[in-house]
C-alpha cells in the first residue's frame, strides 16, 4: 500500500469501518511509514477535539423571536406550528457539516514529513537525468571532499564504500528545504543512491557520534532514510529494497564512528 491510498482510507480506518483486508494493509503500511503514522495521530487528535468541543449551540432568545415572527408573518398557516427544536436541529446540522468538511480538508493536507520526502524524491528524479547526477566525478573521497570547500558553509563528511559494495561515484551541489546541501551519489548494482548531507538545524551543537532518530519510509516505490549524527543530518534515497538501504545507512554510520 502506498501513502496516497493510505491517506484515502485513513478516515475509514480511524472509524474502524474498513474490512479485514484493507485494515490489515493499513496496519502494515502504518508500521513502516512515519509520515502516515503522524497523519493518523493528527487525525485522532482532531477527532477527539471535535468530540470534546463541538457542542450544540442554542440561538439567542432575540434571534429566535425574530425568526419565528418573520416566519409567522410570511406564512402564518404553515410555520406557526414549527417547533423551535427543528430550527436548533438545523443549526446543529450545519455546525456538524462544517466540522466534517474541516476534518476532511485536514486529513487531505500532506504532513511536513511527506512534503519533505516529496522534495527529496523530486531532487533524486532530477539527478537521474543525463548530465545532472554529478558535478565532480570521482570515487576518491580525498577528491570529492575538497571539491566542496568554498561552495558550502560547512564541510560535509565524504565516505567511499567501494569495499562494502556501494562505490562512491562523485558529488554535486543541490537544494533541500530551502538551503544548499551536499549530495553524493553511490551505486549498488544497477541502483543509484543519493545521499544528502547538511547541518542539522535542530541539533547544531551536538557532538555525539551516536545516530539520532533513524527514520525509514517509502514513497512511490522508493526507499528513504533520515538520521542525524554529531549535528549533521543525512538523507538517503534509492529504488533499492529496504534491506539494501538499511545496509547502506549502516555502512555510512559505521564509517563515521
Amino acid at each position: 500500500m502506498e501513502c496516497n491510498q493510505a491517506r484515502q482510507l485513513m478516515s475509514a480506518y480511524l472509524d474502524q469501518e474498513l474490512d479485514a483486508g484493507p485494515a490489515l494493509g493499513m496496519g502494515e503500511h502504518l508500521a513502516s511509514c512515519e509520515a502516515c503514522r503522524t497523519a493518523l495521530t493528527h487525525a485522532e487528535e482532531l477527532s477527539a477535539s471535535v468530540k470534546q468541543y463541538a457542542t450544540y449551540h442554542t440561538a439567542p432568545a432575540k434571534l429566535r423571536a425574530r425568526i419565528v415572527a418573520d416566519l409567522a408573518h410570511q406564512r402564518p398557516s404553515r410555520f406557526r406550528t414549527w417547533s423551535w427544536a427543528w430550527i436548533n436541529l438545523g443549526l446543529s446540522g450545519v455546525s456538524t457539516a462544517a466540522f466534517a468538511v474541516t476534518l476532511v480538508l485536514y486529513l487531505n493536507q500532506p504532513s511536513a514529513t511527506q512534503i519533505f520526502n516529496d522534495e527529496v524524491l523530486a531532487s533524486h528524479f532530477r539527478s537521474l537525468a543525463p548530465g545532472h547526477l554529478l558535478d565532480v566525478v570521482s570515487s576518491d573521497h580525498h577528491t570529492v571532499k575538497p571539491w566542496y570547500a568554498g561552495k558550502l558553509d560547512f564541510s560535509p563528511p565524504v565516505v567511499d564504500l567501494t569495499a562494502q559494495g556501494y562505490p562512491l561515484l562523485g558529488g554535486r551541489l543541490d537544494y533541500l528545504a530551502g538551503r544548499q546541501v551536499a549530495a553524493m551519489a553511490y551505486q549498488h548494482g544497477k541502483h543509484i543512491v543519493n545521499l544528502y548531507v547538511y547541518p542539522d538545524s535542530t541539533d547544531t551543537t551536538a557532538t555525539s557520534k551516536t545516530p539520532v532518530t533513524l527514520t525509514t519510509g517509502s514513497s512511490r516505490g522508493y526507499q528513504l532514510m533520515h538520521w542525524s549524527v554529531a549535528g549533521v543530518h543525512y538523507v538517503a534515497v534509492s529504488d533499492m529494497n529496504s534491506t539494501e538501504m538499511t545496509q547502506f545507512a549502516n555502512h555510512i554510520k559505521a564509517s563515521l564512528e
